[in-house]
């Protein structure tokens, strides 16, 4: 199943996404809500409309919390002469970090010049989970959607930690529809790709990943509460800007497009003032 928000009427609605077309679902809530009350079982379903009619929204806006992987692939280890970590390396993204599919990518370039790509996985997290298992883990995923971890690398580099680097206002873009496990029985079996103005940078598959979904989620939890609708970015692999020679960083008016095996495209244009 793949589920969407959209923008109707200037709030926030949900859909079911049938190609070529969009079937809203009568439901006074948004995703976050629709997770906690368990999925779209039971709900009316509204007349398809167009995909290309509709507005994406963020297939979650508002999470409690963005958590994000550093060095999850090895090849992405290797490219930035980084230490495979022996645990995940975890840090954080703020909210107001969060975009839509076709929503832009903006910076004042008088805060950063060197803005890259990240294509990442993201795990949608199902329900409220705490010092879990492996096992129930897995059964803790509500879906996965396409991610891409716009990366300050000048602020990133310069604080020794990662945070404002990663958390500037449209630096997670997020979309474009959250597909559910039914669809996708093994996140580590996808190709995971990335182009910048239709070149192709990143080209990998989640089966490099370091640690898998569920070893994340548990290690996770272990550590803090997981809560209905908190995103989970699980690393990216090699072919980043800033790791290239010469270096490639976005710039305005730049498109950059992630893509997911059995997902989708998200695609981002940029704005830099």
């Amino acid at each position: 199943m793949r589920i969407a928000q959209f923008f109707h009427e200037n709030r926030i609605s949900l859909g079911l996404i049938r190609e070529p077309d969009l079937i809203p679902v009568y439901f006074d809530g948004d995703m976050i809500d629709l997770i906690s009350r368990g999925g779209v079982s039971g709900l009316r379903e509204g007349s398809p409309i167009p995909l290309d009619q509709v507005r994406l929204a963020p297939p979650v806006s508002g999470p409690s919390k963005i958590i994000a992987l550093g060095l999850n692939y090895k090849d992405h280890a290797d490219e930035s002469k980084g230490k495979i970590p022996d645990v995940p390396l975890v840090f954080a993204k703020f909210p107001n970090s969060i975009i839509g599919p076709n929503d832009l990518i903006a910076w004042d370039c008088s805060v950063t010049g060197k803005v890259d790509y990240e294509a990442e996985l993201a795990v949608v997290v199902g329900r409220e989970i705490r010092n879990c298992s492996e096992e129930e883990a897995t059964e803790a995923v509500f879906g996965y959607t396409c991610a891409n971890d716009v990366s300050a690398r000048d602020l990133q580099f310069s604080d020794g930690q990662w945070v404002r680097g990663k958390s500037l206002d449209t630096f997670c873009p997020v979309g474009p529809w959250i597909v559910t496990p039914d669809e996708i029985p093994d996140p580590h079996a996808l190709r995971i790709r990335c182009w910048l103005n239709g070149e192709l940078m990143q080209d990998s598959h989640t089966g490099f990943m370091i640690f898998k979904v569920p070893q994340i989620i548990g290690f996770l939890s272990r550590h803090f509460t997981l809560h209905p609708g908190d995103l989970i970015l699980t690393g990216t692999p090699h072919g980043v800007g800033a790791f290239r020679s010469p270096s490639v960083y976005m710039k305005d008016r730049d498109e950059v497009v992630v893509e997911i095996e059995g997902i989708g495209r998200l695609v981002n244009t940029c704005r830099a003032r």
